[in-house]
């Protein structure tokens, strides 16, 4: 069974195929990622993941062909955001 992992950043973004047994799960692809030197840096244990833009626990099981997602947490929170750049017009 083959996997996507995925992490994106303004500059640059991550993308790995690994190949994993029947009934694995998305901790089992984010460790194979662990060991990838193209994710040093990358907060795996601790941010939010999901497959295929949906967050799921890690414990979830994937399918052959599965895009797992290694969020980033949000620079500023959107609804402030907006608020800022409305009072600036």
């Amino acid at each position: 069974m083959r996997v996507e992992v995925v992490y994106a950043q303004a500059e640059r973004s991550i993308e790995r195929w690994y190949t994993l047994v029947p009934g694995a799960r998305v901790v089992d692809a984010l460790a194979l990622a662990r060991a990838d030197a193209a994710f040093a840096g990358v907060d795996l244990d601790g941010a939010p993941v999901g497959v295929f833009g949906r967050v799921v626990a890690r414990e979830a099981p994937l399918a052959d062909q599965d895009r797992v997602e290694v969020y980033r947490p949000l620079a500023e929170d959107p609804k402030l955001a907006r608020r800022r750049r409305a009072r600036g017009k």
